[in-house]
């Protein structure tokens, strides 16, 4: 697995401690209409931290995500090896997560998603093959929400998260962890993982939506 830094250097380098790959996780997958979609060009925004576990579920309805959750997207971006890229995050040490970002007012959660991977990883070569056709949502510790409170102006209990799968159809050297500079970065380092390496090493109260997005995509990642 290869390990790669970003060319941004920041002020305190994160480590991580070796990898273990466990037995591979199973489920059925719903198709993602006909036609993928190819994206080449986008831009514009981001967030997130760790603690206690938290619990995770999901909710029927696309329109309507549960009450009191923000909205955001999840990318699970995978390369011709199918392992799924995932960054460490620069505010919390050793923890790891696939890029994410609040949906804006009246935004398509899949523009959202294309936006949001530019933003934090600089990608553009992309093309989205599938999608979670519910929202996923995971609660916030409470040390992490008054945090979050602060930084965003609004209190809520977690996000509400819609997931697309994307193939990465461009090079290495595309992958830029400053983003498309409309940002702050957020990540440190990079790596393209197993889904349980990256479920390991995401923080808690991630986890069960990990687990739950590695079972839908599964027969993409086997």
């Amino acid at each position: 697995m290869a390990l790669c830094r970003s060319l941004y250097s920041y002020s305190h380098p994160l480590h991580r401690p070796p990898l273990q790959l466990p037995s591979k996780l199973t489920s059925f997958f719903p198709l993602y209409p006909s036609s993928s979609s190819e994206f080449t060009n986008l831009t514009h925004r981001h967030q997130q931290p760790k603690t206690l576990v938290s619990r995770t579920c999901c909710s029927s309805s696309m329109e309507a995500p549960p009450e009191g959750y923000r909205k955001n997207v999840g990318i699970c971006l995978i390369n011709p090896s199918k392992k799924i890229f995932a960054a460490s995050r620069l505010d919390i040490p050793n923890a790891w997560q696939m890029p994410q970002g609040g949906i804006e007012e009246d935004e398509d959660p899949k523009a959202a998603a294309i936006r949001e991977l530019k933003e934090e990883t600089g990608v553009s070569s992309a093309e989205v093959i599938a999608e979670v056709p519910y929202w996923l949502t995971y609660d916030f510790p409470p040390e992490v929400r008054e945090k979050l409170k602060v930084q965003w102006g609004s209190d809520w209990k977690g996000q509400a998260q819609k997931w697309f799968l994307l193939k990465f159809t461009g090079e290495d050297e595309e992958i830029n962890l400053v983003g498309d500079g409309t940002e702050k970065p957020e990540f440190g380092e990079w790596s393209w993982m197993s889904p349980e390496e990256i479920i390991e090493h995401a923080v808690d109260f991630k986890k069960n939506v990990y687990k739950e997005v590695s079972a839908v995509f599964s027969p993409h990642l086997n």
